[in-house]
């Protein structure tokens, strides 16, 4: 390798293949645009905590991408999508799949469209609306939800999103939280995610949507 190498493209790069991913020709490179510009807006508008590059690719875009196995379906929506966590980083991972991200703040909501334009994610869409108000036409075979909530209100909130047979991707912090009874809800399985460079436990709940009762 060369000595002039980007050390987050190469940190970057060993990450995904520590997750054991195969993503499109240019991923790494399409990954690294989208962290420049999530880089540059939060110098003025505070879309996240995290300010350095490095840290942002294990705390961001690797952290994101590691769920990526429990997608499933060709509709997904990432609720509370903020900066584009998890949805921009799983988009450019899964280009056939259409990729819906929820915020209701204006100033995320901005950066998102500016994103999604300027690196021309063509299977992606950006709504700005509240949850609760949000009626789609149609439903999502993956409801994604990073740090929203706790699982007893999510899974009421995000119902009406979900196709019946449908997945609910919870991501959690450092300990596994309980699973509630959920109605319309069944508990597949809680795992740790393991984060390439991130000294730090996560955990993923994965719920299947059943038919109302």
């Amino acid at each position: 390798m060369s000595s002039t190498a980007d050390p987050l493209e190469s940190e970057l790069a060993a990450g995904i293949d520590a997750l054991g991913l195969a993503g499109p020709a240019g991923l790494v490179a399409a990954l690294l645009s989208y962290l420049r510009e999530l880089e540059r807006w939060n110098r003025r508008y505070n879309l996240t905590a995290v300010r350095q590059p490095r840290e942002m690719v294990a705390r961001h875009l690797l952290d994101s991408l590691s769920i990526a196995p429990w997608v499933e379906g060709t509709r997904v929506i990432d609720v509370g999508s903020g900066a584009g966590l998890p949805g921009i980083p799983l988009a450019m991972w899964a280009p056939r799949r259409h990729f819906d991200l929820l915020d209701a703040n204006g100033k995320k909501a901005r950066f998102l469209r500016h994103a999604v334009r300027t690196l021309k994610l063509a299977n992606v869409g950006v709504i700005e609306q509240r949850l609760a108000d949000y009626r789609p036409r149609d439903c999502y075979d993956t409801v994604v939800a990073r740090a929203f909530a706790g699982l007893a209100d999510l899974t009421g909130a995000v119902a009406h999103l979900s196709c019946v047979g449908g997945r609910l991707l919870a991501m959690r912090g450092r300990a596994a939280e309980p699973v509630p009874d959920a109605p319309g809800w069944r508990h597949l399985t809680t795992c740790p995610l393991a984060v390439p460079g991130l000294n730090a436990r996560r955990h993923l709940t994965v719920l299947a949507r059943g038919p109302d009762e």
